[in-house]
């Protein structure tokens, strides 16, 4: 009986494979259970120096040229045989927009139970998690029964702690013999450079208010200033004003950011359902009954294109 973790990687270990550490770690102590982990990528030894602390006994690395780039059938394939070689009872990986992918593909080739989106993890003789069920107007409490458990961790909600500096036992193995019907090419990245918008500490969204696809240079601008990531509701999307891939909501993205701030969103149930949990909504718009201001910690009933600017010459005297 044990813990796996599967640890996601994009060249480098990101921050929602960490909080899943942490959390494994925390499970494991409470459950009396050992923590080993997967990393599955290309030329990741570095990585595991980043596991110091996180009580993981062995890392499994699998390194090969093939395993650059995500595929469904690699990832999945190798993740069933090494749970079938640990007897793992328990799978946490992250709730990523490739990571639930994972995690729903590989719970199908295990039969076994998942909870995906987890915000809270604890053990009483199994897994108790909690998710958001409803778009997210109410928490649901899950004890899993299965013998083989699996969860997904929600990014940005778990703290990330560390106890002491181990390190775990490292061992590089090739890829596996393994059916792959499909294979990546090429990766065309739109946004180099750019913070992951579902691991954005700050999160800068526009919606319909904005009127057109232009004011969305503005608050790029805003975010940069911020060190944030731009985000958008689903009306801005469909109006073709800005990507999909930065659209948050119940069809989109699900993001935890320390500080969200809407502009021109109104505030629609699938829009709040990818957002609700931001740690602090700023919310600006000149319709005060607009129904986001009934979950903004601070709202701003005013015209836009006035006070996203304000907050710029603001931010720009104080970063000066």
């Amino acid at each position: 009986m044990s813990i796996l973790v599967i640890l996601e990687q994009r060249g480098e270990l990101r921050s929602c494979a960490l909080e899943a550490a942490s959390a494994a770690a925390a499970l494991g102590k409470k459950a009396g259970l050992d923590v080993n982990a997967v990393l599955v990528g290309r030329s990741l030894e570095s990585q595991a120096d980043k596991l110091a602390g996180f009580n993981i006994k062995k890392l499994f690395l699998y390194d090969d040229e093939k395993l650059e780039n995500y595929s469904n059938d690699a990832y999945v394939g190798i993740v069933k045989e090494l749970v079938g070689e640990l007897s793992a009872t328990v799978i946490i990986g992250s709730a990523s927009f490739l990571g639930k992918e994972l995690c729903a593909s590989l719970a199908g080739r295990l039969a076994c139970e998942l909870a995906q989106d987890v915000i809270g993890l604890d053990w009483d003789g199994a897994c108790v998690v909690k998710k958001p069920v409803f778009a997210g107007k109410a928490i649901q409490e899950i004890k899993l029964t299965d013998s083989l458990q699996m969860v997904s961790l929600r990014p940005n909600l778990f703290t990330v702690e560390t106890d002491g500096d181990a390190k775990p036992e490292v061992e590089t193995r090739s890829m596996p013999e393994l059916s792959i019907r499909t294979v990546i090419k090429d990766i065309v990245r739109a946004s180099e450079g750019k913070i992951d918008l579902s691991e954005a500490r700050i999160v800068v969204s526009g919606g319909r208010g904005l009127g057109g696809p232009e004011p969305f240079a503005m608050l790029q601008e805003l975010a940069d200033q911020l060190g944030g990531a731009i985000g958008a509701s689903r009306a801005a999307v469909d109006s073709g004003w800005i990507d999909h891939t930065n659209q948050v909501g119940q069809t989109g993205k699900v993001v935890t950011p320390d500080l969200y701030i809407a502009c021109g969103i109104s505030g629609a149930i699938q829009h709040l359902a990818g957002m609700r949990t931001s740690k602090i909504i700023v919310a600006i718009n000149k319709d005060a009954d607009a129904p986001i201001f009934k979950i903004a910690d601070y709202g701003i009933v005013g015209d836009l294109f006035e006070v996203v600017p304000a907050l710029k010459e603001e931010l720009g005297k104080l970063a000066g």
